[in-house]
């Protein structure tokens, strides 16, 4: 049975089509289902027992639920009578010694071409043999992806590709020139959805798009710092300045006093002060491994626009035009008097303002240890979207004790959570504060289909069939039905 090498792929295709009444949970537990049928599938769990080969009851019923998505794993899915696609790439190889940290950006890295529509951007570190690195031997500090335009004459000339020669393609907003990515995600990468519900894309690879004499690549950012040896690895892992001995930022400028830890003080090639016999550590080969899914673009997928919003921009409180967004901040020790009333919560709360309206169809936060929850209100208080920290219990990959490993994700129901264009949006950030925090985050992370774009373009997406098959035969339900699963 040489299709069994397809299982993941089609785990993965069952979990977009199976009924589900709440998207969010469903997809949290389906990642977890996945990723067991892989090391399952890796591991030979699935159909060795006893050192003979036989075929385990889950196999058969894994076989079962399977075989009514695909013949062939390329030609295993349509949305709405496009093809789904998904495929997996490693980032160029991270070299890291105990302590040390690489924080440097890829261009021009292995990308799907086209006109697309991006349906999820899922990443990883794993090592030379491909298995997944805990977060307490390799933290991931984040990753960020986003698209740029290169000129055409110097693709075949990587070392040409300099920042005053591209054009950045950012995201709509409201952090744009410090916040730019498309995806993006930290230490909770393994247990956070990052599906676009249907019918709705983010929409790359227009041919219109870029200036004349350019062409669209991407971009991949990775910071991940070694903290095997190392003295302190929360401490490591949240910047602190004297950990790293760091005095002078990337740039040469003087850090301040005040400015106890953060990203200034663990840029690329920095390290971290290690334990006695650690020093001289072999450095080890990791790699981000992310898979991306996608749709060919068509009038059938509604486009949708990218938002994030950062607690740390005081522009409008401040009566500034401009956002400033700084991405990271502080939190301290909560004071004895908190501490006895059990009130060791930090939260900081800003306002930003929407520019463009419409509904939102996905919302998630990002925050680092320490963090509890992230929330984002409309301007009359209303609640749009909560994304709760989880933190793992174990030392497996995927469930470190100590780490958020996964954040909630909000999926409204379409048309239920309405902003309007220039709405003022309130983000609250929520921290435990039993202990100092340093250099950590409250990123919110929206998708907007915009109401005008959808009003023209739903008419010609409502004659498209919802979900489609080919096994054993392509068929397709039709739109009115499966609107309902």
């Amino acid at each position: 049975m040489p299709w069994l090498g397809s299982l993941p792929f089609y785990a993965t295709c069952l979990c977009i089509i199976l009924p589900r009444r709440s998207v969010d949970s469903f997809h949290v537990s389906c990642e977890r289902f996945v990723r067991k049928i892989r090391e399952m599938f890796s591991s030979k769990q699935l159909w060795y027992g006893g050192g003979k080969m036989k075929m385990s009851p889950f196999l058969v019923l894994l076989i079962t639920l399977l075989s009514a998505t695909a013949a062939l794993p390329s030609e295993a899915l349509n949305v709405r009578g496009h093809l789904l696609k998904s495929k997996t790439f490693l980032s160029p190889p991270i070299f890291l010694r105990p302590g040390s940290v690489s924080n440097k950006w890829y261009f021009d890295i292995a990308f799907p071409r086209g006109h697309l529509a991006l349906k999820s951007f899922n990443g990883e570190v794993v090592d030379e043999r491909g298995v997944p690195v805990p977060l307490h031997e390799t933290y991931l500090h984040h990753w960020v992806v986003e698209p740029y335009y290169a000129p055409k004459e110097a693709a075949a000339a990587a070392e040409t590709q300099k920042l005053s020669k591209i054009i950045l393609n950012r995201n709509s907003g409201v952090c744009k020139t410090t916040l730019g990515q498309y995806y993006g995600l930290g230490s909770e990468t393994r247990h956070t959805a990052t599906w676009v519900p249907d019918p709705y894309g983010i929409e790359v690879g227009n041919p219109e798009a870029p200036p004349e004499g350019y062409e669209e690549k991407w971009l991949l950012n990775v910071h991940a710092i070694d903290t095997r040896g190392v003295t302190d690895k929360l401490g490591c892992t949240e910047c602190r300045c004297d950990l790293y001995n760091v005095t002078i930022d990337e740039y040469g400028r003087r850090i301040t006093e005040d400015y106890t830890g953060g990203l200034y003080c663990c840029y690329d090639e920095t390290r971290c002060k290690v334990k006695e016999g650690f020093a001289d550590g072999e450095a080890r080969k990791v790699f981000l491994r992310y898979t991306v899914t996608w749709l060919d673009w068509s009038d059938a997928v509604l486009p949708v626009k990218i938002y994030i919003f950062d607690v740390t921009d005081r522009a409008l409180l401040e009566g500034k035009s401009e956002p400033a967004c700084k991405v990271e901040y502080q939190v301290e020790e909560c004071s004895s008097e908190n501490r006895a009333n059990n009130d060791c919560v930090h939260v900081q709360a800003t306002k930003q303002i929407l520019p463009r309206g419409g509904d939102i169809v996905f919302g998630v936060a990002h925050q680092h240890s320490g963090g509890i929850a992230a929330s984002l209100h409309g301007e009359d208080g209303r609640l749009l979207c909560e994304s709760v920290a989880t933190y793992g219990e174990g030392q497996e990959a995927g469930n470190e004790s100590g780490y958020i490993v996964g954040m909630s994700t909000c999926y409204p129901k379409p048309g239920s959570v309405t902003v309007r264009d220039g709405e003022v949006l309130t983000v609250v950030s929520n921290y435990s504060s039993e202990r100092q925090h340093t250099g950590v985050m409250g990123l919110f992370y929206i998708l907007v289909a915009e109401h005008e774009q959808q009003q023209q373009l739903l008419p010609a997406a409502a004659g498209k069939p919802g979900l489609c098959f080919s096994f054993p035969v392509s068929w397709c339900l039709p739109s009115w039905l499966s609107s309902n699963l």
